[in-house]
């Protein structure tokens, strides 16, 4: 089985690549622009058997160089939700995924892509039907314009795909292998970094009705989402877009404590309540950036119907489940 995988340096499809390695499956095409070198490290402890530069990858793969592709994982994109270049965002987002889709469709390759739940925007509901999709930003939106011409060449549920094409809603999506994205890495993975510099994390404070630290998210970690992409993988029969979170929120504070308490054990010290963290200076309440008035999405949980109606039953994560092996993770990394 030859599989493609786009932005295979990057965190979501390194990480399907390992899960894909732990399977024994290693015909895999890693496409990715390592421009920014330091990414290597998510492939080096990997089995691929080709990489290609993305500059050059699409315009191969429509033409057939690479033979008979049974699935491509297309995870490249510009993810940086603060990215202000609309027609970078676009090409890059939507321009090059349509001529993907294009590509995988006339050569009867499955395509499982990435879209996301900035889609949902404004939304407070988290539903894959579009009177519920309003994009806050470029980014959504590129990622909503793909999925909208989808729906208008295969139809609403992709019911008249010639192959398999599955979209999957990520939520906010931590765990190993992120360690290249700067500002646009998890909560997560800075406070583990904030801690072991400072004693302490960080969160916004008090923002859109929400007291300090309450606002919430659907965290879900990446070993979960990797499980869902491999779900997929093994039920061809199964199109649409599908939101892949855990189906509960969880407050950021959640996430905090999580990282403290992980940290905290590490060291042999005692467990504290989030309530005896805050008061003994570990968790740093700061003003909320004017930058993301406007754009930030204060409250998100995947309404997991669509998913669960497939036939995918898997269990997900919580937040202290999760962040306790990630925490565990970075200390050995």
């Amino acid at each position: 089985m030859k599989l493609v995988v786009t932005g295979a340096a990057g965190f979501i499809g390194s990480n399907i690549i390992k899960g894909l390695n732990a399977r024994g499956i290693d015909d895999i095409i890693a496409v990715d622009d390592l421009t920014e070198g330091d990414k290597f490290k998510n492939l080096a402890d990997l089995q691929i058997a080709d990489y290609v530069d993305a500059d050059d990858f699409y315009d191969l793969f429509a033409e057939g160089a690479f033979g008979e592709v049974e699935a491509v994982f297309h995870e490249g994109a510009c993810s940086d939700t603060m990215e202000p270049d609309g027609k970078y965002m676009m090409d890059n987002n939507y321009t090059l995924s349509c001529e993907l889709f294009h590509a995988c469709q006339d050569h009867g390759t499955r395509l499982l892509y990435a879209s996301s739940a900035a889609t949902y925007g404004g939304s407070d509901t988290f539903s894959e039907s579009p009177e519920f999709e309003k994009p806050l930003n470029v980014y959504g939106y590129s990622k909503l314009l793909f999925d909208q011409r989808l729906r208008r060449e295969m139809g609403q549920r992709f019911e008249n795909a010639a192959a398999q094409v599955a979209g999957f809603r990520y939520f906010n999506v931590y765990g190993p292998r992120e360690q290249h994205k700067g500002r646009m890495a998890s909560v997560a993975f800075h406070q583990f970094n904030q801690y072991h510099a400072d004693g302490k994390v960080k969160l916004f404070g008090e923002h859109g009705g929400y007291a300090a630290g309450e606002q919430m998210r659907d965290f879900v970690f990446i070993d979960d989402v990797v499980a869902v992409n491999l779900w997929f993988l093994d039920h061809p029969e199964k199109s649409g877009i599908f939101n892949l979170g855990t189906g509960k929120a969880q407050p950021f504070n959640d996430v905090a404590i999580s990282v403290v308490n992980s940290l905290r054990k590490s060291q042999h010290q005692a467990p504290l309540s989030l309530q005896e963290a805050a008061h003994g200076g570990l968790i740093d309440y700061i003003g909320f950036p004017p930058a993301l008035v406007g754009k930030y999405q204060s409250y998100t949980q995947a309404d997991l119907s669509a998913l669960r109606a497939a036939g995918c039953s898997h269990a997900f994560a919580d937040v202290q489940t999760g962040v306790a092996a990630y925490m565990q993770w970075l200390k050995t990394a």
